[in-house]
């Protein structure tokens, strides 16, 4: 497929649905040529419907079978006959940059673990698996799109989606309370002395920001581990990653800055800031 392959219509729709997000992830993909970020336009879309099953109002079994239906979706995709628009719109990039059908299943299995309320205190193995999931997934199809892909592309698509998952995690803990759920792995509540799986009754705990605190440590550490394998693959295919990473970052600074007390509303970054990362990552 090469831009003049590319159907205006399908383009625009993919577009729209990641403009009408307000995802930060947009700007990212403002860097790539446009037959890339047509492809993570529909990566994104896809993304996008199926956690909205999880995260809109309604009862586990209704999600769980629109979720059975995307599992069938993707099968028909992978078969040539795909029904569902997003679907279509993502054939194109599954056959030029070759995306994986067991990433596009672990967002899925992702989602579906938000839509049975699973995480509430999940114990951490389950945790890093529901991240790996939901965001490593999804890096893991985005490095094959920009390009210049090596073995150490997965590396930083499986870092980052840690780094960047767990910093939602810590900036949304309120957020996710009032909602009814609570991301916090139950090694560390328990180690600290928190007990229960009331979200409401945990976020008041005093102990509840060393809790996070330790979780940051782990983000830390996922942020220095896409660091060094980012050193190791190209500057320029990477500059997406790059972008979406420090914004992140500071997003993390700023949380842990507070002392990694939870609150809502959670903590932003400025435009100002997201002009001056994209100056930098998009032009340097």
């Amino acid at each position: 497929m090469n831009a003049m392959a590319i159907d205006a219509g399908m383009y625009d729709m993919v577009a729209d649905k990641v403009r009408a997000s307000g995802s930060s992830f947009y700007w990212g993909m403002r860097l790539l040529t446009r037959p890339q970020r047509y492809a993570m336009y529909a990566v994104y879309a896809f993304c996008r419907e199926v956690d909205d099953i999880a995260d809109e109002p309604g009862e586990p079994l209704e999600k769980a079978r629109l979720l059975a239906e995307w599992r069938s979706e993707l099968d028909r995709l992978y078969q040539g006959r795909p029904t569902h628009p997003i679907a279509v719109a993502l054939a194109g990039p599954v056959a030029q940059y070759g995306l994986p059908k067991e990433d596009f299943l672990a967002v899925v299995d992702g989602c579906e673990m938000d839509g049975r309320n699973e995480m509430v205190r999940p114990d951490m193995a389950t945790l890093e698996l529901y991240c790996d999931r939901v965001a490593s997934a999804v890096g893991r199809l985005s490095v094959r799109v920009f390009g210049e892909f090596r073995p150490r592309s997965l590396d930083v698509a499986n870092a980052t989606g840690m780094a960047l998952q767990l910093t939602n995690i810590l900036r949304d803990v309120a957020v996710d309370a009032a909602i009814g759920r609570l991301y916090l792995p139950d090694e560390l509540l328990s180690a600290h002395g928190i007990a229960g799986r009331d979200p409401q009754a945990v976020l008041a705990h005093p102990n509840l920001a060393a809790v996070c605190r330790e979780l940051g440590a782990r983000a830390a550490r996922y942020y220095t581990m896409s660091d060094q394998a980012m050193a190791e693959c190209s500057h320029r295919a990477m500059r997406p990653a790059t972008l979406m990473k420090e914004m992140y970052r500071e997003i993390f600074k700023r949380v842990e800055a507070e002392g990694f007390v939870p609150r809502d509303p959670p903590v932003k970054v400025s435009k100002g800031f997201k002009l001056w990362c994209i100056l930098r990552h998009g032009l340097l």
